[in-house]
C-alpha cells in the first residue's frame, strides 16, 4: 500500500491525499493544508458561507491555524484564538486541558492564557479545525471554551472523518472516509 493516495474534491478543488496506516489494514487519508494557499482560501470561504453567527473563533495548534487565519481575514475579524500545545512565557492565568489525537503518538496539552480567556468570556465562539475524526481535539477545545465562559455556537471542519461525519453538531465541507486495504483492493469505508 506504499505511496498510495486517496483523491477527492474539496471546496471545488481536486486533491490527492496520501494514505497513512493507523492500525493493521486501516488507513487514513492525510489532509495537509500547510503550504496549500489555494485550498486554504477556498475552504475558508466555503466554511464562512456555512458558519453561524459568532463573535470569535478558536482552533487548536497547529494545522488549523492557516485556515482560521484565512477565515478571520476574509470575515474582516480583528482577532482569533489558537489553543497552544504548551504554555508560553507570555501566557498568564493559564487554562489547560489534554487531548489524545488519532494523528499524534502521545497525549497533548492544549492551553490558552487569560487574555484569550477574556476574549471568549460571554462571547459566541466558533470552533474550527481542518479535520475532525475521533472528536478528541474538539472535546478539548469545547472544555477550554466552556471553562472560561464562552458560548459554543458552532463546530466546523473542512473534513469530517469516520463517525464524526455522522454527528449532527459538526458543520463540514466533505466526508473523509477511512480506508481499508482488503489485500485485493483499497476500499473507502
Amino acid at each position: 500500500m506504499k505511496n498510495q493516495v486517496y483523491t477527492m474534491e474539496i471546496a471545488g478543488l481536486k486533491r490527492d491525499l496520501p494514505l497513512c496506516n493507523v492500525h493493521d489494514d486501516l488507513y487514513i487519508a492525510a489532509f495537509i493544508m500547510f503550504g496549500d494557499v489555494e485550498i486554504t482560501k477556498a475552504t475558508a470561504k466555503a466554511l464562512l458561507e456555512k458558519a453561524p453567527e459568532y463573535d470569535i473563533m478558536i482552533t487548536a495548534e497547529c494545522k488549523g491555524i492557516p485556515l482560521l487565519y484565512e477565515m478571520a481575514r476574509q470575515a474582516g475579524a480583528q482577532n482569533y484564538i489558537v489553543a497552544r500545545k504548551g504554555p508560553k512565557i507570555y501566557m498568564q492565568d493559564l487554562h489547560t486541558t489534554y487531548v489524545n489525537s488519532i494523528t499524534t503518538v502521545s497525549r497533548q496539552t492544549l492551553c490558552i492564557g487569560g487574555t484569550d480567556a477574556e476574549a471568549m468570556r460571554g462571547k459566541r465562539v466558533l470552533i474550527v479545525d481542518d479535520v475532525i475524526s475521533t472528536g478528541e481535539s474538539l472535546a478539548a477545545l469545547e472544555k477550554l471554551v466552556t471553562e472560561v465562559g464562552g458560548e459554543i455556537v458552532g463546530r466546523m471542519a473542512v473534513l469530517a472523518e469516520g463517525d464524526a461525519a455522522d454527528r449532527e453538531d459538526i458543520i463540514y465541507l466533505e466526508r473523509l472516509p477511512l480506508i481499508k486495504d482488503t489485500g485485493d483492493e483499497i476500499v473507502a469505508i
